[in-house]
C-alpha cells in the first residue's frame, strides 16, 4: 500500500487544498492529511477548527476518494510527520513560480534529513490556481464573495468573529 502525506495549515481550508488532495487520493492508496499545529504560527483558527473544518469538506468528496484519506495533526518536522504516517511521499501543491522555488527547497531539505521519503509535486488545476488562504480571510475580512473560493460550511466559519 501507498502511503503519501499532504501537510499544510488549511487556515482556512480551500477549493484549491480539495483540488490537491482528491487527485493525490488518486494516485496513491492513502492519503494522510496532516494539520500542522505550529505554535510560533498564527492562525486563525485553532487546529481543532481546522480539523473539523477539513474533515466536513472532505465528507463532499466522492466515497471511493474519501475512503482514502485521513485527516491527522502534528507539530514539528514534516518528514517526521510523514515517517510516522507510513508514508513514502510527500505531496505538495504548486500554484506558481513562486511556489516552486519555495517548494523546491523544502523538498531538498526533506530529502537530506529523509532520504527515503520523495517529494511529489502537484500543480494546482487551472480554475483554482488563484486560490490561497491568506487571501481567502482577506477576501473575508472586506466582506467579499467567498463562494468560488471555499466550501460553504468554512465561508460561514470566517464571517464569525475570531475566537
Amino acid at each position: 500500500m501507498t502511503t503519501a502525506l499532504y501537510s499544510g495549515s488549511f487556515d482556512p481550508v480551500t477549493f484549491g487544498h480539495l483540488d490537491i488532495i482528491r487527485r493525490a487520493a488518486g494516485l496513491f492508496d492513502r492519503v494522510v492529511v496532516a494539520v500542522g499545529a505550529h505554535h510560533s504560527k498564527s492562525a486563525r483558527f485553532a487546529p481543532a477548527e481546522r480539523v473539523a473544518m477539513l474533515t466536513e469538506a472532505l465528507a463532499t468528496l466522492p466515497a471511493e476518494v474519501g475512503a482514502r484519506i485521513e485527516v491527522a495533526t502534528f507539530d514539528g518536522l514534516v518528514v517526521e510527520a510523514a515517517r510516522r504516517a507510513g508514508a513514502s511521499a510527500i505531496v505538495r501543491g504548486l500554484r506558481n513560480g513562486s511556489d516552486l522555488d519555495y517548494e523546491t527547497q523544502m523538498a531538498g531539505m526533506n530529502g537530506a534529513i529523509a532520504p527515503d521519503i520523495d517529494t511529489i509535486f502537484l500543480v494546482a488545476s487551472a480554475d483554482v490556481r488563484h486560490i490561497a488562504s491568506s487571501l481567502v480571510k482577506q477576501v473575508a475580512a472586506l466582506g467579499g464573495p467567498l463562494d468560488a473560493l471555499v466550501p460553504p460550511h468554512v465561508a460561514r466559519n470566517l464571517t464569525l468573529p475570531p475566537a
